[in-house]
């Protein structure tokens, strides 16, 4: 059984984050700059609509309870419980429009993404630039730190690149292209209904070891790396998750099992799987994960990703980034062509806070799917909508799942039986 959470601003909601803790209050940000904070009940205990109206694209929370907001270039600093204005204001950033936010683990250091690429670093409290880090050559649509490795951090964005950042350096440590990966399976069968769509890197995690990163790509496709002694790249691997894009991919830092994994994409479904087993994990007890070659810098002189699927791309970047701005950057970036994709109906409007039922949208087993490597999603099930957030979380002492779609409304899935 789900919970449906109402109370949101009309128009779909983009992100959502959750306070550590037994007790910790959940944020969602949608478009035009609507901020709410919920009780782990299902209540809007706060609203804000920020002046800018800027779409509010992530919300953080840091160890001291403080949220942290993106929208536009600047991150708001908020107090979530009195959410009457900004605490402070970090103008200026982000270069340009801000994708992602990620806070390390001792709540000193936010990273950020961008539409140039960038990844910027600043030092809390205060909002200090600490250093910039150039290498993609597009958005950077998502960033990570490594637990346990406050110096380091992880970047992935729409150049198909991922890669693996000291803090120490400005150069990455290593750089894996997502595309050479798939280029390399000349053998494998396609999904019925699957796209030839590229692998733009659209959401990237860390497991609480810190060595094994999960990346969720436009081609449908969860990457999976591992990452050795030396923070070398190990192994990599990939999971065939999705039919159409794959927007969302989280480790759930909520369960005590370390290799839990949550996917999510634009055809609707939300899958949950079990790495523990998995040769990118556990490289012994399989050898059908393919050793990549020797991590590469980038190469000099290559300039711009090309997508041979412009049109294609285009389109399904649209419909991922939900928002006209962001289509007419990828366009003037040299991706051309193609048909928006019309995203889902907002849903019922509503001020109100609390929970409604939701009964036909009840997880239920997996049934038997094509993957890459021979085992499936433990439990998958049909969300009915694009997804476009999810959040792992501990909601009175049960690990659930709070997953944002098209509408204005936040759905709640117990993992109870896990």
């Amino acid at each position: 059984m789900s919970r449906r959470w109402t109370g949101a601003p009309p128009g779909p909601v983009l992100c959502v984050g959750a306070a550590a803790g037994l007790h910790g209050l959940l944020a969602s940000g949608s478009e035009g700059g609507a901020v709410r904070v919920w009780s782990q009940e299902g209540l809007v205990v706060g609203s804000l609509s920020l002046p800018t109206e800027e779409d509010v694209t992530s919300a953080v929370f840091s160890p001291t309870g403080l949220l942290y907001v993106a929208h536009g270039e600047t991150v708001s600093v908020l107090d979530p419980r009195s959410l009457k204005g900004a605490v402070q204001e970090l103008r200026g950033a982000g270069e340009e429009e801000i994708n992602a936010l990620a806070l390390d683990e001792s709540g000193g250091l936010l990273a950020l993404a961008d539409d140039t690429g960038a990844v910027r670093v600043l030092e809390l409290p205060g909002g200090r630039l600490n250093r910039t880090l150039r290498r993609h050559t597009n958005i950077c649509s998502s960033i990570a730190f490594r637990p346990h490795r406050p110096n380091n951090l992880v970047s992935a964005g729409l150049d198909m690149q991922v890669m693996l950042w000291s803090l120490q350096k400005t150069c990455p440590l290593w750089t894996v292209s997502l595309q050479e990966g798939v280029e390399e399976e000349e053998g494998h069968q396609q999904r019925a209904g699957q796209l030839l769509n590229p692998p733009l890197a659209h959401c990237v995690s860390v497991a609480t070891c810190g060595n094994v990163l999960a990346c969720a790509a436009e081609d449908g496709r969860v990457h999976l790396l591992r990452v050795g002694a030396g923070s070398k790249l190990e192994q990599q691997g990939a999971l065939r998750a999705h039919s159409q894009g794959a927007s969302q991919a989280h480790f759930l830092h909520c369960l005590p099992q370390p290799y839990w994994l949550v996917t999510g994409g634009n055809d609707g479904l939300v899958a949950l799987w079990d790495l523990s087993q998995h040769p990118v994990v556990t490289p012994q007890g399989n050898a059908h994960t393919r050793m990549p070659g020797a991590p590469r810098r980038k190469a000099k002189g290559r300039g711009k990703v090309r997508l041979q699927t412009q049109a294609s791309a285009t389109a399904l970047v649209k419909a991922q980034l939900g928002r006209k701005e962001k289509t007419e950057r990828l366009l003037d970036k040299g991706q051309r062509g193609g048909e928006e994709e019309r995203g889902g109906e907002g849903g019922e409007e509503g001020e109100r806070g609390g929970e409604e039922g939701d009964p036909g949208s009840s997880i239920e087993p997996s049934p038997g799917q094509e993957e890459e490597q021979k085992a499936g999603p433990k439990v998958s099930f049909s969300h009915g909508d694009k997804v476009n957030w999810i959040c792992p979380a501990l909601l009175r002492g049960e690990p659930s799942l709070v997953v944002a779609d098209q509408s204005p409304c936040l759905t709640v899935y117990s993992l109870a039986g896990l």
